[in-house]
C-alpha cells in the first residue's frame, strides 16, 4: 500500500517552484497527493541543479542519476520527463564510476558503510532516506518527517568531495554537523 502525502498549496508552490521547476508531475491531479517515492523521485531527478560541482565545473551532461539495490521508486523515475537527455537513470549499476548520483534505499540499510566506502573512492554525490543517513557520513538524506519530505544535508561529507549546495537548497534544508 502506497502512502499518500497531502502537500498544502502553499509548501507546494514553494517547493515545486524551487525544485521542480519545469513540471515533473504528469497532471495537476497528481500534485495534490503524491506518493512518498514519487515526491523523493522529483528531489533526487532535481538535486543536481541545486548543486556546485567540484573545480566550479557545471553538472555534468547527461548526468547520470543511479539506485543501487531495490529501487524504492517503482515507476517514478521514468515517469519524470527525461525527454531533455540531460538526466540519464541507472538502476543497479554494476559500477559507481559511471555514476554522478547515487541513491542508497533503506532495503540496503545493512550494507551502508559498504556503499559509503564505495562511494568514496568516487566522485559522485551520496543520496538517501535511511534514517541518519546524513550523520553516518552521507551527503544528502531525504526523511519523511510527518506528512512532509524533508531535506538533511551534510555540509562537510560534501565540502569533503569538492561539491557545495546552493544558496536555495540550503535554506530549505537542515544542516547537520556530524
Amino acid at each position: 500500500m502506497k502512502r499518500l502525502l497531502a502537500i498544502s498549496a502553499a509548501a507546494r508552490s514553494g517547493l515545486l517552484a524551487l525544485l521542480l521547476s519545469s513540471a515533473a508531475l504528469a497532471s495537476p491531479a497528481q500534485a495534490q497527493d503524491v506518493s512518498e517515492y514519487g515526491m523523493k523521485a522529483v528531489l533526487f531527478y532535481r538535486l543536481s541543479q541545486f548543486v556546485y560541482w567540484p573545480g566550479a565545473q557545471p553538472a555534468p551532461r547527461p548526468t547520470i542519476l543511479c539506485v543501487v539495490g531495490r529501487n524504492p521508486f517503482g515507476n517514478a523515475l521514468n515517469q519524470i520527463d527525461a525527454s531533455s537527455g540531460e538526466v540519464l537513470i541507472r538502476i543497479a549499476p554494476a559500477d559507481l564510476s559511471a555514476c554522478h548520483l547515487v541513491f542508497i534505499p533503506r532495503s540496503e540499510a545493512s550494507n551502508l558503510s559498504s556503499w559509503l566506502e564505495r562511494a568514496a573512492a568516487k566522485q559522485l554525490i551520496t543520496v538517501s532516506d535511511l534514517p541518519g543517513f546524513a550523520r553516518a557520513g552521507g551527503m544528502i538524506e531525504l526523511p519523511l518527517e510527518s506528512e512532509r519530505i524533508g531535506i538533511v544535508l551534510n555540509r562537510s561529507a560534501a565540502q569533503g568531495k569538492g561539491f557545495e549546495f546552493n544558496a536555495q537548497l540550503l535554506r530549505l534544508a537542515r544542516v547537520i554537523d556530524p
